[in-house]
């Protein structure tokens, strides 16, 4: 694909130097030896493993499946088929004849004509009871138009001058007290105007004012000397730091440090690659080599046992299906068949044995009546047909 291309369209390989070339070949050739043993190792394992996976872990697996689903599994299931569910529907038919059905019973012939009877009886007594109720109420009707008409006029002739005079009397006590009022609250703000606030706007103005400013001067003046203070300080920690620290630690890390890091990378860049390329390169080997050893175990293992079992174990096992296997096979068939029928004429019985029990309980259910269907109510039969005496026809009449 590479030699397809264009030259323009090739990408640029980068140029390595004399030291890359120099650690390649020898790193690469340590690292092969490391590495085929142990990626043979690790195939060796991998094999064993599916094989192991393959022939004993699964069907172990499978056995233990089994063994677990007929030990816990299989005992519920049938427990819960054959005994609780069984068990369940003759409950619940024993709960719907012995408690459904006389419930209903009870409800429809008992229940019922009595609960009628008591709402007729509660609609007579509510009718009488309204009959009186209206009655008194015509009564205490006009008591209360009168008790209103009394009150009324008391409201009228008695409260109505009563409440205009205390309010007369109310308005004129508020336009006093609304004037004394104002007087003293005028005296006391010229007294708080001359005593409080003007010695304050003063004494604000001429004191305090002034102090004020001398003191933040002063502040600003202190401030700025502290700041020179520390700004010197500081400048002269910040070079001790940068001759004494920094500029040994730049020194260090660019003429010492970076040039050992890019050495180490180059040959850890190159272990890596080496690692890689051992490691594809005894994954050939090992796979040569067990591509050997697999046939080197076919012929010496698996044909034998390929050829015994073709010549000698498919005969013998064709004669003992051909003359044990099939007849018992069918025998279990018979078998299956007897139990199955055995099974089903018990089941019939059951059946029986339980409609005749319904019908000594609750009797024959009711016939449905026949509805003669339209030919049968507008046709005779056939004795009866539509003709003129014996013969068919007026033609062939006697």
């Amino acid at each position: 694909m590479d030699l397809e291309k264009s030259p323009a369209e090739r990408p640029a390989v980068p140029a390595e130097g004399c030291l890359t070339v120099a650690i390649r070949l020898p790193v690469r050739i340590v690292v092969l030896v490391l590495v085929v043993p142990v990626r043979m190792l690790w195939d060796a394992l991998v094999v064993g493993g599916r094989f192991l996976r393959d022939t004993v872990l699964r069907p172990v697996g499978r056995v233990f499946q089994w063994v677990a689903w007929a030990v816990f599994v299989w005992p519920w299931v049938t427990l819960w088929r054959y005994a609780v569910v069984p068990v369940a529907k003759a409950l619940a038919w024993l709960g719907y004849v012995l408690l459904v059905v006389p419930a209903v019973w009870m409800y429809e012939m008992v229940l019922t004509p009595v609960g009628h009877a008591i709402a007729w009886v509660a609609r007579g007594v509510g009718a009488g009871f309204a009959w009186v109720l209206r009655g008194l109420g015509a009564g205490f009707a006009w008591v209360l138009r009168g008790i209103g008409a009394v009150l009324a006029w008391i409201y009228a002739r008695v409260l109505t001058p009563v409440g205009r005079a205390v309010a007369w009397l109310l308005r004129g006590l508020g336009i006093g007290f609304g004037a004394v009022a104002l007087g003293v609250y005028r005296v006391v703000a010229w007294l708080v105007r001359h005593l409080i606030v003007v010695p304050a706007l003063w004494l604000y103005e001429w004191v305090l004012a002034p102090v004020g400013r001398a003191i933040a001067w002063a502040a600003r003046g202190l401030g700025w000397l502290v700041r020179m203070i520390f700004t010197g300080i500081g400048a002269a920690l910040y070079w001790t730091l940068r001759v004494l620290l920094v500029l040994p630690a730049l020194a260090l890390w660019r003429w010492v440090l970076v040039p050992v890091g890019r050495v180490l990378a180059v040959v850890a860049r190159e272990v890596g690659d080496a690692l890689g390329h051992a490691w594809r390169v005894a994954g050939h080997l090992s796979l040569a080599v067990g591509r050997f050893l697999g046939r080197l175990f076919r012929w010496i293992f698996v044909e034998p046992v390929r050829w015994v079992y073709r010549s000698v174990l498919t005969p013998v096992g064709h004669v003992v299906r051909d003359t044990v296997l099939r007849p018992a096979a069918e025998v279990a068939r018979g078998v299956g068949r007897v139990t199955r029928q055995a099974l089903a004429t018990a089941r019939e019985s059951a059946r029986q044995t339980r409609a005749d029990i319904r019908r000594m309980l609750f009797g024959a259910p009711r016939e449905p009546e026949r509805v003669p269907l339209a030919k049968d109510r507008r046709e005779p039969g056939a004795a009866g047909t539509r003709t003129l005496g014996s013969s068919t026809t007026a033609l062939t009449k006697d």
